[in-house]
This record gives C-alpha cells, sequence and structure tokens, in this order.
C-alpha cells in the first residue's frame, strides 16, 4: 500500500472511526497500566493525545514521562484533535458528540466542554494563534476541506482559503506572523504558509514527495521559528523532518523503517513528541530535535495518537 494511503488512513475525518535516556539496545519503554485518575497533577507539564484504551476514541493527558495519566473526556462520541491554548489552560478538540464533527473548547482536567462550532459540515484541526485571541481550524463546509479562522469564542468565522484541493492542518508560527498548513493543491501533498489573513501564499516543500502534518515551535521561551512535518522522501516510509519557517535548513530527525507521524515541539523547542507504528500499533515517543535520545512513553495494545506537548 502506498504512503498517500497510508496517511489518509491516518489523518481522516471524525465519522465511524474517530464514530528515560534511550540506551543503545532502543527506547526506553514505559508501563502505563498502572495509570490512576488521582495521580495526575493538572498543574504540571503534561502531553495531550488521543487514544481508544477504553473502547472508544477519547482524549487524555499524562506526565511527560509517561507514567501517569487520565481519560479527561470519557464520552462514548470520538474527540481528538487536542490543541492546547497558549496559556496551557484549555483545550481546543474536535468531536461528534453533537452528532456531526465539531470543535469544542475545556478546561485542562476535562471540565466546562464548550462548544464553538455549529455547522452541520465537518470542523477538525483546531490551532490557536500565540496571543489565545484567535482559533484556525479545518472545514468541510464549502465543499472540500479548507481553512478558516475564527475568535476564541467560536465567533466571526472567517474563510482564509480557497481552492478546489484540500487544505487541512493549519498551524500558527510562534509569533503569529504566519499559519503554516497542509495542501495538495500542487498535485500532491505539500507544507504550504500563509499571513493569517490568508494571503501572500507560500509552497515550503515543493516537491514530489507526500508532506504533511505540520507542526510549530510555540510561542515562548525565545523558541526557535522551527517546523516539523512528516514526509515519505526518504524511500516509503513516513518520517519526521524538521525546517525553517522560509523552508531552509531541511532536517531529518526519525530514520525508523516503520510510519513515524504527528509531530509537537516542547516550548523551548529542544525536543519533539510523535506517535510511530514501528511496534505493530500507533504508540507515543519522545525524541531530541536532532534526532537522539528516543524515549517510548506509551505502551499499549490501543492506539496511542496526535500528541500535543503542553506549552
Amino acid at each position: 500500500m502506498d504512503t498517500v494511503r497510508r496517511v489518509r488512513r491516518r489523518i481522516p475525518v471524525l465519522v465511524g472511526a474517530l464514530a528515560l535516556a534511550a540506551c543503545a539496545d532502543g527506547p526506553t519503554e514505559i508501563d502505563v497500566e498502572a495509570w490512576e485518575d488521582d495521580e495526575l497533577d493538572f498543574t504540571a507539564d503534561l502531553i495531550a493525545f488521543e487514544s481508544q484504551r477504553d473502547g472508544d476514541r477519547e482524549i487524555y493527558l499524562m506526565t511527560t514521562d509517561g507514567t501517569d495519566g487520565i481519560n479527561i473526556t470519557k464520552n462514548p462520541a470520538a474527540d481528538g484533535d487536542a490543541a492546547w491554548s497558549p496559556d496551557g489552560s484549555k483545550i481546543a478538540f474536535a468531536s461528534t458528540r453533537d452528532g456531526n464533527t465539531e470543535i469544542y473548547v475545556m478546561n485542562v482536567n476535562g471540565s466546562d466542554v464548550t462548544r464553538l462550532t455549529d455547522d452541520p459540515a465537518i470542523d477538525r484541526f483546531p490551532s490557536w494563534s500565540p496571543d489565545g485571541s484567535s482559533i484556525a481550524f479545518a472545514t468541510t463546509r464549502d465543499g472540500n476541506s479548507e481553512i478558516y479562522v475564527m475568535n476564541a469564542d467560536g465567533s466571526n468565522p472567517v474563510r482564509l482559503t480557497s481552492d478546489v484541493d484540500e487544505d487541512s492542518e493549519p498551524a500558527w508560527l510562534g509569533d503569529g506572523s504566519r499559519i503554516v498548513f497542509f495542501s495538495t493543491r500542487s498535485g500532491n501533498g505539500d507544507i504550504w504558509s500563509m499571513d493569517p489573513d490568508g494571503s501572500d501564499l507560500l509552497n515550503l516543500t515543493d516537491d514530489p514527495y507526500f508532506d504533511s502534518a505540520p507542526g510549530t515551535v510555540p510561542g515562548s521561551f525565545g523558541a526557535p521559528m522551527r517546523i516539523s512535518f512528516v514526509s515519505d522522501r526518504a524511500g516509503g516510509n513516513l518520517d519526521i523532518y524538521t525546517m525553517a519557517a522560509d523552508g531552509s535548513d531541511l532536517t531529518r530527525v526519525t530514520t525508523e523503517p516503520a510510519d513515524d507521524f504527528d509531530s509537537s515541539w516542547t516550548h523551548d523547542g529542544t525536543m519533539l513528541i510523535f506517535d510511530t507504528y514501528r511496534n505493530g500499533n500507533w504508540d507515543i515517543y519522545s525524541i531530541e530535535a536532532e534526532g537522539t535520545n528516543t524515549i517510548r512513553l506509551t505502551s499499549h495494545a490501543a492506539d496511542d495518537e496526535s500528541p500535543a506537548w503542553r506549552p
């Protein structure tokens, strides 16, 4: 099966399916079977991710070493696409709990769930602006996937892209100057960027390979303006790469033969977390940005995917 078909299954619409140092012998493995809800400190440095370990797709939080965790959505609907607010106090996410896929926001402990979008189309992939005032998202309300931006309370949705091909997975640069996104408008998957009003479109990868799932360093701690993404350019499987905000200085981070996906940065830009299929299902790992010190964070029979590090 080709890479594009595998990736399209990994970023489906939310219906059906969605309805510590490493040693030379390999990454450290963490046993998460002993998680207890009352052990999690909600003020700590945390990782949000989605998993089907309770039978349906839910959003979980865990500590950065993978030892403690909790299910914070606990809803029979499909919940995913977790995105932290810049201050780390809230999480925006997509859910099918009201019949179709909409975007919601909740407190870090899962309380005070508020619906932000209300449209019969599919709304996914929320991404907060660095100042916390806006949320970019992908939606099919115009017949295909386009990128919109709305106020953080869900008001005033504005369309940013308009193309017959797919535009999806928006992510703001850390200084708020650009929105990075995945698009098929060049004939294959590429990483593009644009101004926050949708102008000045720029293809950052512009190559014959399949590039998708962009992630950016949060806008704090003087972190570098870098973008992570996945690509099959090394031959067949998906690996994590990073590049500068203008598409230069390309660096390959992972080199395993299995697919790696869904990268997220620490707030200082020194580490990434990602999910990988290298053990026969999707688990979450961390790695230093230059590609060293790989650590396995989850080890569960269910798939653990789409990790997001608290800013």
